[in-house]
């Protein structure tokens, strides 16, 4: 599993020719600048092959032009529509770079002076910061680490889609039976989803009858519910003041909002498989497991989001890749707080405060620390907050070290669990 953990770059030296792009999904904007200050005017390029070799043939027509050595590509972080040009670079040998938006937008005022934004100014401001020495080295996940952070982000997009269906569902019981969802208050369970399934509507709950619906009930819930919540649900069904008409066409609708929960659940099953199977490919995976409150899934996407943890030297590095390295704003006798800076991975933020919260639990491994910190009045959100960086650190040291989390070191005897 080979990846990289972003680096500061240094300034440019006189022999390096600086590229820049301003990526769209359909034309990128390309910028050269050489070291003695001569510029190629902006210029527009197809996001396709055609397109990528236009562009790679105007670069280095100006290296040679200008007998220069090196050659460092730079672009903001924009996510999906860099990535087809991105991987042609790589295979070029060149040095690619990346910069903040933020730092991007802050400083484009500088050219012209206007706040103004256009596709060909961006590539010159992005050149700037890069002259400046604030760009980073680009991460490009690959192989395991590659797998598990596009399995990553399709499970997060599949939970958001979920929860999308289960609040238009929501919506249609409250209009055709808004007293469903006083008994079964919970639209995503099982039972719910068996009964919008196969009786969505009261009269097909009245149909059914007591004994039969306590008899369903009492299957699907395996015995969680049973003659107490079938009678509610009857006598919801008989006093309902749910809307009449249009029935058919709400029952439509919620006939297929529940076929795509079951299918978006089990893309989601399929997916955690995934995960599994190439979590069991990366040996300091049974580390991240060892520390308890921490499973496979959540282990799966620290990799996915982190990559190899081996390429960080320092924890300060791992906390910025996250997002909780810490800042304040402070001036004269005014003393700021201190809080994180959101400026990494947000997906990995996400994974690490909720494991955070599953450790924090009655019997949780962070439990104490967390009712410490409560006790000397912090907030909950700030504590978790706290807690989460705690583990991260916890996990980066496990994982340098090649050991495992003992949360007593009395006992001598311990054992590592496997990605199940």
């Amino acid at each position: 599993m080979k990846n990289g953990n972003t680096k500061k770059v240094r300034r440019l030296n006189e022999k390096t020719l600086l590229v820049t792009v301003d990526m769209g999904m359909i034309r990128h904007t390309g910028y050269c600048r050489c070291p003695n200050g001569m510029e190629v005017k902006p210029f527009d390029f197809a996001n396709n092959r055609k397109g990528f070799e236009e562009f790679w043939f105007r670069v280095l027509q100006t290296q040679k032009s200008h007998n220069l050595q090196e050659i460092v590509v730079g672009f903001e972080s924009t996510g999906a529509y860099a990535e087809p040009l991105l991987h042609f670079l790589r295979r070029k040998g060149i040095k690619l770079v990346q910069v903040n938006p933020l730092h991007t937008k802050r400083l484009k005022e500088l050219q012209g002076n206007s706040p103004g934004k256009t596709d060909h100014k961006d590539p010159k401001v992005i050149a700037d910061i890069i002259e400046l020495g604030h760009a980073l080295t680009v991460v490009i996940p690959e192989g395991t680490s590659a797998e598990l952070r596009r399995l990553t982000s399709a499970r997060e997009r599949s939970m958001q889609r979920r929860t999308v269906l289960l609040n238009q569902l929501h919506v249609l019981i409250f209009i055709l039976f808004p007293e469903f969802l006083q008994v079964l208050k919970n639209t995503g369970s099982k039972t719910s989803q068996y009964l919008l399934k196969h009786c969505p509507t009261p009269e097909g709950i009245i149909e059914k009858g007591v004994v039969a619906l306590a008899r369903i009930l009492k299957t699907v819930s395996r015995g969680n519910m049973g003659n107490e919540r079938a009678e509610a649900l009857y006598k919801a069904a008989k006093e309902t003041v749910g809307v009449k008409e249009g029935q058919k066409s709400i029952v439509f609708e919620i006939t297929e909002i529940v076929f795509a929960i079951e299918a978006t659940e089990r893309f989601i099953a399929t997916v955690e498989a995934e995960m599994k199977k190439y979590l069991k490919e990366i040996p300091y995976s049974l580390s991240i497991l060892s520390i308890k409150g921490i499973g496979t899934i959540t282990t799966a996407g620290l990799i996915g989001e982190i990559g190899d943890f081996g390429q960080f030297n320092t924890i300060s590095e791992v906390m910025k890749q996250a997002g909780l390295d810490l800042y304040e704003i402070s001036s004269g006798k005014h003393k700021g707080k201190k809080r994180i800076s959101k400026r990494g991975r947000h997906l990995l933020r996400k994974i690490l405060f909720f494991a955070a919260i599953n450790t924090v639990r009655k019997g949780g491994m962070m439990h104490e620390h967390y009712q410490k910190y409560l006790q000397r009045g912090m907030l909950r959100m700030k504590a978790l907050i706290a807690i989460a960086r705690k583990l991260l650190r916890i996990i980066f040291a496990i994982v340098r070290d090649n050991s495992v989390f003992v949360s007593d070191f009395s006992g001598t005897q311990y054992q590592l669990k496997e990605a199940a």
